[in-house]
C-alpha cells in the first residue's frame, strides 16, 4: 500500500513540471506593456484629437473643447473632447457639471449633467447611465492643475437619423451647437 502511495506522489510531481506545448488549434494568451499613448486604466488609448469641432468656455478658465460626435449601430451618440484649465492655478471641478439626480451625484464628480436638446424633435437627451446608475461619461474629476487637460467622454442616447443637430449643454459652461452625421 505504501509503494503505491509513493508511486502515485511521484508520478504527480513529476506531471506538474513538464512543459506541454500548446496546441494548435487553441489561442494562445499573450501580454505586452502597453506602448506609447496608451493608457492601463480604461480599455481606450489616449488619443491627440486630430479636429476640434467647438470650444466651450466655462468658470475660471475650464473650457472643454468637443473633438468628436459619432453614432454607432447601437443606437448610442458619443461625444468626445478635452477637459482644459487655460488659467494659471489650479481649478476645481464644479460639483454642478454632474447634474442633479441624486442618482448620479452619489457616484461622484462626473459630465453626467449634460444634455442634447433636438429642438426639431422637441427632445431632451440626458447622459445614459448604466444599472447601477453612474452616468456613461467620464467619472472622478476633482480637479485641474494649470495648462492641464484630461480626455472625456459622454454617451447618449441617439436622436433619430433625421435629426442633424442639436445643442450640448453643461452646467456651468456656454451652449453649443453640434452638427450630427
Amino acid at each position: 500500500m505504501a509503494v503505491v502511495a509513493v508511486a502515485s506522489a511521484a508520478l504527480l510531481v513529476g506531471g506538474c513540471g513538464a512543459e506541454e506545448k500548446p496546441k494548435a488549434d487553441k489561442p494562445v494568451a499573450t501580454t505586452t506593456a502597453p506602448q506609447q499613448g496608451e493608457t492601463t486604466q480604461g480599455s481606450q488609448p489616449a488619443e491627440e484629437p486630430t479636429e476640434t469641432l467647438v470650444v466651450l468656455k466655462g468658470r475660471k478658465g475650464l473650457e472643454l473643447a468637443i473633438n468628436s460626435v459619432d453614432r454607432d449601430a447601437g443606437g448610442f451618440l458619443t461625444v468626445k473632447g478635452r477637459l482644459r484649465n487655460t488659467s494659471e492655478t489650479a481649478s476645481i471641478i464644479p460639483a454642478q457639471m454632474s447634474g442633479d439626480e441624486t442618482e448620479v451625484m452619489k457616484h461622484g464628480n462626473s459630465l453626467g449633467g449634460a444634455t442634447l436638446i433636438d429642438s426639431v424633435g422637441k427632445k431632451r437627451y440626458y447622459v445614459l447611465r448604466d444599472t447601477d446608475g453612474r452616468p456613461l461619461t467620464t467619472s472622478a474629476l476633482d480637479s485641474l492643475g494649470p495648462g492641464k487637460s484630461t480626455a472625456v467622454f459622454m454617451q447618449f442616447p441617439a436622436p433619430p437619423a433625421s435629426t442633424t443637430e442639436v445643442s450640448f449643454q453643461l452646467p456651468t459652461f456656454e451652449p453649443a451647437t453640434l452638427k450630427l452625421s
